[in-house]
């Protein structure tokens, strides 16, 4: 299996419901580094499993639509189709993973995110907490 891995962050701010959150039920700020990994067991004409460049620029396209945003406002819960849920780190994983795999299935990575077998994608809260969330295509 091969894997090309890219990496980016977020700044959000949003709130946890639940009491399982202690204090992070209040607003705060939240700096996520993002690693979304693609995998495949097939490399393209040109010996790449996707290019990473446009791998790069979809991830960024991709976390665009919630950096700076306030994930407990009503409308970024709509536009991006996260309403009743809790932001927490886990979601907000499946939430990049499931766009990733639009745009692969789309033809935004080149050919060869169209064979690709997973996408994993794994937000680190800090340098010692971090969630992943892998999907197949």
């Amino acid at each position: 299996m091969f894997r090309v891995t890219v990496r980016d962050h977020i700044m959000v701010a949003h709130s946890l419901r639940g009491e399982v959150f202690g204090p992070a039920q209040r607003l705060h700020g939240a700096t996520y580094v993002i690693d979304a990994t693609f995998a495949g067991t097939d490399l393209d004409a040109d010996g790449i499993l996707v290019d990473i460049g446009r791998a790069t620029e979809v991830v960024r396209e991709v976390l665009g639509r919630l950096h700076y945003r306030n994930l407990d406002d009503d409308e970024v819960h709509d536009e991006v189709g996260l309403a009743g849920q809790n932001s927490s780190t886990e979601v907000l994983a499946r939430w990049v993973a499931d766009r990733l795999a639009e745009c692969a299935s789309a033809g935004d990575l080149g050919p060869g995110g169209r064979t690709l077998a997973t996408i994993a994608v794994t937000l680190h809260e800090s340098h010692v907490a971090w969630a992943s969330y892998e999907r197949a295509l």
